[in-house]
């Protein structure tokens, strides 16, 4: 019988992260990868996978999905050596109220999620075309969906409600949260590294080009900041956070905007981008001197000091703020600028530990431990596939 391996998917609108794994998905991956710039000029594929590193793409041979997919089969087949792909695992960005774990995709299943593509524009239809693809790919795996919104059902009546009429909440109108995989990540290695204070109470902040924080009591949801659809809480590239509802009221009621040109202002032109008026890339705007960049910065900035202490408050109290994810991780410059600001909360960050990018860059005397910690959804993924074959 061939060795079996465990292929992890993580579609976006124009990037495609992939895993491979040994069943049943609980150790190191044996590659990861991803095709970043999907249907622009310059599409790049990373391998990683003992000597094998990067290679570059040239357009149009990624100028879609389809395009991509096809791209990391070829790197995949390369490195399978006789050995069959038993399951293919997908972040699903949203699970609706129905899904609350991962389980197999079929036709039902994918049905359902489906009428959950409006709420996750930017994701969810990527999701769903990457695990078509798969399934043509590989007929004979399983397909498994993981989903984001699942880590937030722990969270009670009171964080996923709106003010709006019961009845709407009971027809599913309410705070679902995204990025329910990375936190699951992250729950998993602090409990490792730090057992007391994964037992505590803990702000996660997730900060990329989506960004949310999440506030977790026990390795748990309580509270997070992104709600129906992930435009919802901090400033995001090119995504708006938190808005006054009447603001759409105007747009279509004294602007004229539909729904389309509502969507597409609220997801693709504002948050960064929209703010600076040049682009959603924070280390550009870094980087950048022009006023309108340090401008969007504060915004941006400032909305995390708020919502970081917005979770202290759903908590009650907080132990330790991790940062994750792709700002979250390498920019010493922001983690620096946010924490700066939350003095009187306890968190205070040592100079030289966060510029060296340090596991703990808390200072010694401050009350709550601020943490970098690298999150791992293609992990949490690998053992749930893995999981659902043994079953």
């Amino acid at each position: 019988m061939p060795d079996r391996r465990i292929l992890t998917l993580n579609a976006g609108s124009s990037s495609l992260k992939f895993g491979l794994y040994a069943v049943p998905g609980t150790g190191a991956p044996l590659a990861v990868g991803q095709v970043e710039g999907i249907g622009g000029p310059t599409p790049r594929l990373t391998l990683n996978a003992g000597r094998v590193q990067a290679r570059d793409l040239a357009a149009p041979e990624a100028a879609t999905q389809t395009d991509a997919m096809a791209r990391v089969w070829d790197a995949v087949s390369s490195l399978l050596q006789g050995a069959v792909v038993a399951a293919v695992g997908h972040r699903i960005v949203h699970g609706g109220a129905r899904f609350a774990a991962p389980m197999a995709l079929d036709a039902d299943v994918m049905a359902e999620l489906a009428k959950y593509e409006n709420f996750a524009p930017l994701h969810q239809p990527h999701n769903l075309a990457g695990v078509r693809v798969a399934a043509a790919a590989f007929p004979d795996a399983l397909q498994v969906g993981c989903f984001d919104t699942a880590f937030h059902r722990s969270m009670g009546f009171a964080a996923e409600s709106f003010g709006l009429p019961q009845a709407m909440h009971d027809r599913g109108i309410k705070r679902y949260g995204f990025h329910g995989l990375s936190y699951q990540a992250i729950a998993r290695k602090l409990a490792e590294a730090a057992p007391d204070l994964a037992g505590g109470q803990v702000i996660v902040a997730h900060l990329g080009s989506g960004a949310s924080l999440c506030a977790m009591k026990g390795g748990r949801s309580v509270a997070t900041t992104m709600g129906f659809s992930p435009l919802d809480g901090l400033v995001m590239s090119t995504r708006c956070g938190r808005l006054d509802p009447g603001v759409i009221l105007h747009l279509m009621q004294n602007e004229g905007m539909d729904g389309a040109a509502i969507t597409d202002l609220l997801y693709r032109r504002s948050g960064l981008k929209g703010l600076s008026g040049e682009t959603g890339d924070m280390q550009v705007l870094l980087a950048s001197d022009a006023p309108a960049a340090a401008q969007a910065l504060s915004v941006w900035v400032l909305r995390a000091r708020q919502e970081i202490a917005s979770m202290a408050a759903a908590m009650e109290g907080v132990d330790a703020l991790v940062f994750t994810a792709g700002i979250g991780e390498r920019s010493a410059e922001i983690r620096a600028r946010v924490c700066a600001g939350l003095g009187w909360m306890g968190i205070g960050v040592d100079r030289a530990r966060n510029m060296a990018g340090a596991a703990v860059i808390s200072t010694d005397s401050a009350p709550v431990s601020v943490r970098v910690i690298a999150t791992d959804e293609e992990g949490v993924i690998a053992r749930a596939a893995g999981a659902l074959l043994g079953g």
